[in-house]
């Protein structure tokens, strides 16, 4: 199944399930996170019913997409490519440590500055440096806590596209403090345009994750290739990490983190700045994954940054 949240034409916000290009529609004040929380039974009724009898039909040109989840609990961006991880630790002078083979580390974002697509990104106030992350997220179906990875599996209730906007020059200035990131991360982060059951992707299974190919286009020009097969750490091991001694409820969100080649920052350092610079107002950015679709923003003006004691 593939579920998408939507505004329609009266400005209502509704959840329904993509068929042939178009949206079958629950009720109106049905909301796709209401759907979660037991073992996917709630979830398959409510597609048999949008399927078989839905409340309204739509094309996707008559609606607004929202993220999936556009409210979720919470959002925890792993960093789980190694190649991406090493590009990281080497723009800094460093090696990656021996840690991050033990331990699938993330940082928790936040939920509030979630966007879907189509949407615009501001820049964000003092900076100069922004960029883009090509990821894929997976979307917590119901309540877990200490869970093993081979458990995991059972409590992922779908995928979708996740962009992990960066101000990398404030994301720097952070990381030398020894905490973050924060203002380097917390403007916008992007998801959908829908979410995506495993079963429609078990076929595409590989390695730690799915043979799915990863693009990311500025400009109508591609800057990214990568493929989520190519992954170090599964989602079933990040969500098992993330679990431990802590609760996990469903409508979280587990990011997997850049792929290889899937930001401007790894771009540049590995070609150049002038071949791969970053983003600007105007700019428009599309990331596609094979089989979860395409999730398109635009960049527009933000504010200024305001003064600060010391900066």
């Amino acid at each position: 199944m593939r579920w998408a949240t939507f505004i329609d034409k009266g400005r209502q916000e509704r959840v329904g399930l993509l068929c042939d290009e178009k949206l079958h529609a629950l009720p109106a004040g049905s909301a796709l996170i209401d759907l979660l929380g037991d073992d996917g039974e709630r979830l398959a009724r409510a597609g048999e019913r949008a399927q078989n009898d839905a409340d309204a039909v739509f094309a996707l040109e008559e609606v607004q997409l929202l993220p999936p989840i556009p409210r979720p609990p919470s959002i925890r961006d792993f960093y789980a490519f190694e190649q991406h991880a090493r590009a990281g630790r080497k723009s800094r002078g460093q090696e990656l440590p021996e840690e991050w083979f033990r331990l699938p580390v993330f940082y928790f974002t936040n939920p509030h500055a979630l966007i879907g697509q189509g949407d615009a990104v501001e820049v964000p106030a003092g900076t100069q440096c922004l960029d883009f992350e090509l990821e894929v997220a997976a979307v917590i179906g119901r309540h877990c806590t200490h869970i093993t990875p081979e458990q995991a599996a059972e409590y992922i209730v779908g995928f979708t596209i996740l962009n992990d906007w960066s101000a990398r020059d404030l994301q720097r200035e952070e990381m030398v403090v020894g905490l973050g990131p924060a203002k380097g991360k917390d403007f916008a982060t992007s998801l959908g345009p829908s979410l995506v059951t495993p079963d429609e992707i078990a076929p595409r299974r590989k390695g730690a994750a799915y043979d799915l190919e990863m693009r990311a286009f500025v400009n109508g020009v591609q800057y990214s290739a990568g493929n989520l097969a190519d992954i170090y750490w599964s989602f079933e091991e990040m969500i098992s990490y993330a679990s431990r001694s802590a609760r996990i409820v469903a409508g979280d969100i587990i990011g997997s983190g850049t792929c290889a080649t899937g930001c401007i920052v790894e771009l540049s350092q590995t070609h150049s700045p002038e071949r791969f610079p970053w983003l600007k107002v105007g700019d428009h950015v599309s990331l596609t994954v094979e089989a979860l679709g395409a999730l398109d923003n635009h960049i527009v003006p933000g504010k200024p940054p305001m003064a600060l004691r010391g900066g």
